[in-house]
C-alpha cells in the first residue's frame, strides 16, 4: 500500500494511512502502520526505531495520522489527545442527508467488546460514554438514484466507531459501512468506506509550534460527489 509522508523531523512523523491498513498490529497478518514505519525509519536509526501510537483510525478508514519517534514526544501528544487539544477533521460521504446543514450530534455510546460494535444508548446505561461531534454539509448529489451527502466533521470525543454510529443514528449512514449503515448492511461484497481523516492539528511537543496538516481524499467513493 502507498503510504504518503507529509512531514518528518527527529521527534515525529506525519503520514497518510491508506484505507485498509491497520493503525497498529492486530490479530490479522496484514502489514500495519507501526511495522511499516519501523521498516521505513530503520535506515536512519540505530537499532530498532521507536514508533509511538498516539491516536488510531479504524482499519477501513484512511487519512492523516501522527506517530511519535521517541517516548517523550509520544507522552506529550497523548496528553494533547486526552485534553482534546489535538484537532481531527474528517470528510465523510453519507447515504441520504442530515436534517440540518450544520450542527452538533450528542449521544451516549456503549461498546460491545464481544462483537466489536458500539451502539447509541440512554445516558443512564452502565458503561455508556458521551460522544460529541460537529458537522457541516458541503453538498449533496444523486448518484444512480441514490442521494449522497458530502460533509465535514470535527470530532470532539474519540469513541469507538463514533462517526459511523452517530451518522447512522442520525439517519445518514457512512457510505460503504456494512456494520452500521442499513443501506449497506444487506449488500454483499466489500465496499470502500466514505470516511477519511483530512486534517490534523496539534502543538509540536518540542518547538511548541502549532502544526496543521491536510490531505484531501480523491478515491472512491469521494470521487462520486
Amino acid at each position: 500500500m502507498d503510504v504518503k509522508v507529509l512531514y518528518e523531523d527527529k521527534n515525529l512523523i506525519v503520514v497518510v494511512k491508506p484505507a485498509g491498513m491497520p493503525s497498529q498490529g492486530d490479530r490479522s497478518s496484514a502489514l500495519d502502520m507501526v511495522s511499516y514505519l519501523k521498516n521505513y525509519l530503520r535506515s536512519s536509526a540505530n537499532g530498532i526505531p521507536y514508533v509511538g501510537v498516539v491516536h488510531r483510525l479504524d482499519r477501513p478508514v484512511g487519512g492523516v495520522m501522527v506517530y511519535a519517534k521517541d517516548q517523550k514526544t509520544a507522552a506529550d501528544l497523548s496528553l494533547q489527545v486526552q485534553k482534546k487539544q489535538l484537532c481531527k477533521m474528517y470528510k465523510v460521504v453519507l447515504t441520504g442527508t442530515l436534517k440540518n446543514k450544520q450542527g452538533t450530534l450528542e449521544n451516549y455510546l456503549l461498546k460491545d467488546g464481544k462483537t466489536n460494535t458500539s451502539s447509541v444508548v440512554s445516558k443512564n446505561t452502565p458503561g455508556a460514554k458521551p460522544a460529541r461531534l460537529n458537522y457541516k454539509v458541503m453538498r449533496t448529489k444523486y448518484v444512480d438514484q441514490e442521494q449522497l451527502t458530502l460533509a465535514e466533521i470535527e470530532l470532539i470525543t474519540g469513541r469507538h466507531h463514533q462517526i459511523r454510529v452517530q451518522m447512522a443514528d442520525a439517519g445518514a449512514g457512512v457510505y460503504g459501512d456494512t456494520k452500521y449503515n442499513p443501506v449497506f448492511q444487506g449488500k454483499k461484497g466489500w465496499f470502500k468506506m466514505g470516511l477519511f481523516s483530512c486534517r490534523l492539528e496539534f502543538k509540536h511537543p518540542v518547538t511548541k509550534e502549532k502544526m496543521a496538516f491536510e490531505y484531501e481524499p480523491e478515491e472512491e467513493p469521494f470521487d462520486l460527489i
